[in-house]
């Protein structure tokens, strides 16, 4: 297994294929972080993506590939996923790809399967869809698997706006927030790992948790869940103010995805099929690591 971009997923991915005995090869962006991976007995390379790469024997003949590596701060285009293809000079078997819901653009609120045509609106989604569009390409020449995943926001022990809530940064009113969609990180960690076992070959798939919220109300139930202050109400006429340019981003766009597909053709049950349930597992774990 050769995994291209070893954070907090793959991270946890290459952890549990290490318990599994299995050989497993991750692709990190810098030293510190390929020696922090050593440090828990995986096997990493520092390969920066931003410059032409050489894989080593070991990494060419893993089978199966996940890449999970950003694409650039800027631009429309992921030459990042450019450097690894070209640098695989066998051909893996399958290779998974975490993409983003981003790339359907606006919906205006309507429910959205995979049968919805790509519309990126902003450069963040533009470049998931083109990291798409190169690895598709790569199965058309290459004969090799290509599975795709759209993946919503995740959350998770450590992905909570808890700080932002701490430092009292304002939050749309419920009436002006857009529909939004997420998924607990232990349950995309499940669904990447049946991707690579399961998917079909060249499909794409919403990853979410199938219960669509809204951004206001997703604020509002982590500060209750963790007993902080609702974070203050504004209206969106006045967000373009209060706001960084990345949420204004997020709140422009509103969808309410279907995960049938993902459910139907990984035979899965998820963990956190709902906000709720996922909330209180976090603030489980988060207790325990604060008592230990």
């Amino acid at each position: 297994m050769l995994i291209a971009g070893c954070g907090d997923l793959g991270g946890r991915i290459a952890g549990r294929a290490q318990a599994r005995k299995e050989e497993v090869v991750c692709l990190v962006r810098s030293a510190a972080s390929a020696q922090r991976l050593d440090g828990r007995g995986l096997d990493a390379r520092a390969q920066d993506l931003d410059s032409d790469i050489v894989l080593d024997d070991k990494s060419q003949r893993q089978a199966q590939v996940f890449y999970f590596a950003p694409p650039p701060a800027q631009g429309v285009d992921d030459p990042r996923m450019g450097r690894l293809l070209d640098a695989l000079d066998t051909r893996p078997r399958r290779i998974v790809y975490v993409s983003t819901t981003g790339v359907y653009g606006d919906c205006r609120g309507e429910r959205v399967d995979e049968t919805r045509p790509p519309n990126p609106q902003v450069d963040r989604a533009r470049r998931r869809f083109d990291a798409e569009q190169r690895l598709l390409r790569w199965r058309d020449t290459h004969a090799g698997e290509v599975v795709i995943l759209r993946v919503a926001g995740i959350y998770g022990p450590d992905k909570l706006p808890l700080q932002r809530l701490r430092d009292r940064v304002p939050m749309i009113a419920e009436v002006d927030a857009p529909w939004t969609n997420r998924i607990h990180i232990d349950d995309l960690v499940r669904v990447a790992e049946a991707a690579m076992a399961r998917g079909i070959d060249g499909e794409v798939y919403n990853v979410s948790d199938g219960s669509p919220g809204n951004m206001r109300d997703y604020f509002d139930r982590i500060a209750d869940a963790f007993d902080l202050p609702r974070a203050p109400e504004i209206t969106l006429a006045d967000a373009g103010d209060r706001l960084s340019p990345g949420m204004l981003s997020y709140l422009a766009e509103s969808r309410r995805l279907d995960n049938r597909k993902m459910l139907d053709t990984f035979g899965l049950a998820l963990t956190y099929p709902d906000l709720a349930s996922g909330l209180q597992a976090c603030v489980d774990v988060m207790r325990t690591e604060s008592v230990d």
